[in-house]
Parts: C-alpha cells; sequence; structure tokens
C-alpha cells in the first residue's frame, strides 16, 4: 500500500510531528487488512517503550479488522504506556487518514488518559 499520496501522507505527518514531538515520545500506528498495532516509541533513545495488537494471544477478539478492536488497541496501549510512566505522546498516524479504525484507536487512548 504505497501509493504516492500514501508516501506523501507520512512524510507530511513525520514532519510535523519532528517539529511537535520536543521531548515526547510518539504513538505510531500499523493498519493492515486483519490487524492494527500500536506502539509508543522514544525516538531520542530509539526504543519501543509500549507495544499492543490485535495479534497479541491474551483477549483476542473474535473479529480482530474492525472499529471494536481498535478501541480495545487503543485502551491496551494507554494502560501499557501509563504504566511505563508516559502521559504525553504525539500522535502519529503514518500516513492513514484519521477515521474509522484510526480515530477509534486514538479516542479510545485519550479516554484510557493518554494525552495528544
Amino acid at each position: 500500500m504505497t501509493t504516492k499520496l500514501f508516501k506523501r501522507r507520512k512524510s507530511r505527518t513525520r514532519y510535523s510531528i519532528s517539529q511537535k514531538a520536543v521531548g515526547r515520545p510518539r504513538l505510531s500506528i500499523f493498519r493492515s487488512g486483519k490487524h492494527i498495532y500500536a506502539q509508543v516509541i522514544d525516538d531520542v533513545e530509539g526504543t519501543t517503550l509500549a507495544t499492543a495488537s490485535t495479534n497479541e494471544k491474551e483477549g483476542k477478539l473474535p473479529k480482530t479488522y474492525n472499529i471494536e478492536a481498535a478501541g480495545t488497541v487503543g485502551k491496551k496501549i494507554a494502560e501499557r504506556a501509563i504504566a511505563k510512566g508516559v502521559k504525553q505522546v504525539v500522535f502519529d498516524r503514518g500516513g492513514y487518514i484519521y477515521h474509522g479504525r484510526v480515530k477509534a484507536l486514538a479516542d479510545a487512548a485519550r479516554e484510557a488518559g493518554l494525552d495528544f
């Protein structure tokens, strides 16, 4: 799914994140046809602080590709990030348009306590 438009949106998003993300880790998402993945990444140190996905064995839903599953991943990533001491992040939608599963993940993470 690396079309010209997707690459352009992704680079535009990354540029704006690099300008805003002074001292904040980023919440990066990847969306495939069957699953959705989220990571909290500290770019200064180059480490991943927390991960969550619909592809995990614990708490796996029967359908992993819908809005409900994305909301579950948003809650999981927020809980795991807060457990690591991260409250504020910058949302990296990774070139995906902010609607559907991407929006559901972001809203669930906000409701669970992440600030972005």
